[in-house]
């Protein structure tokens, strides 16, 4: 997988949530040597808890700049040389050991730009995203549609989209896998799990309002470029 696979994951204060996000990397199949580039802003401890966590993980672990994820993202991205590149969100866990191979399998068998995957929660907002996760499906016939959460890329064709648009402060995941070749987006079935803090947040009817708000405004690049209270 080393020689395959960069995994990003842009992170500001997320020490305890990225712990278990880590620790399901470690049980993945053929992770050991794959790279994984944390893009860090943080004020915490994160850092070092980290470092601390990886004397006994011993994944290939490495810190950079951060900031907004669309330029946390980029920055990892401008340091993978591997084929592929996976966006994974620091409260992101894959408890199937096989989740990577699977999907890098399913990416190279289709020839595919983009692929996203299931992502659930284990409590009573699950039915959530459910619905969207089937939404999802029913959109992406005509246009591509992915959040950030998992987002795996072929390298190749995420720089020539340009990568994400650092104007962009808000879903800048959706905005740029829009303009991916519909022929070449993929959905795998293979699920992640995340929480629900920010539906928890936010409420429904905010995040339901901006989804929708994002979908209709996806060929107007000024609608991502303002945070509308997501980040708060």
């Amino acid at each position: 997988m080393k020689d395959l696979l960069t995994i990003v994951i842009p992170c500001k204060n997320e020490s305890s949530i990225l712990i278990e996000t880590l620790n399901c990397l470690k049980d993945q199949d053929g992770i050991k040597g794959t790279r994984i580039i944390i893009a860090d802003c943080s004020t915490d401890t994160t850092v070092n808890l980290v470092h601390f966590y990886n004397r006994f993980a011993n994944l290939n672990i490495e810190f950079i700049e951060g900031g907004y994820p669309a330029i946390a993202r980029n920055n990892g991205a401008k340091l993978t040389t591997t084929p592929y590149i996976l966006f994974l969100d620091a409260d992101i866990w894959l408890f199937d050991k096989d989740h990577l191979n699977d999907c890098l399998n399913q990416i190279m068998s289709k020839n595919a730009a983009l692929l996203t995957c299931n992502i659930g929660t284990n409590d009573k907002y699950n039915i959530v995203y459910s619905i969207f996760f089937n939404i999802q499906k029913i959109i992406s016939i005509f246009s591509p549609i992915a959040i950030g959460g998992f987002m795996l890329f072929n390298t190749n064709d995420f720089n020539n989209l340009g990568g994400f648009d650092e104007k962009d402060k808000f879903a800048e995941d959706y905005h740029l896998s829009s303009k991916v070749n519909r022929k070449r987006f993929t959905i795998s079935n293979n699920k992640a799990f995340t929480t629900s803090r920010r539906i928890k947040k936010k409420g429904m009817w905010f995040m339901t309002k901006m989804a929708v708000l994002s979908v209709i405004n996806k060929n107007k690049k000024e609608f991502f470029h303002s945070e509308y209270d997501y980040w708060k």
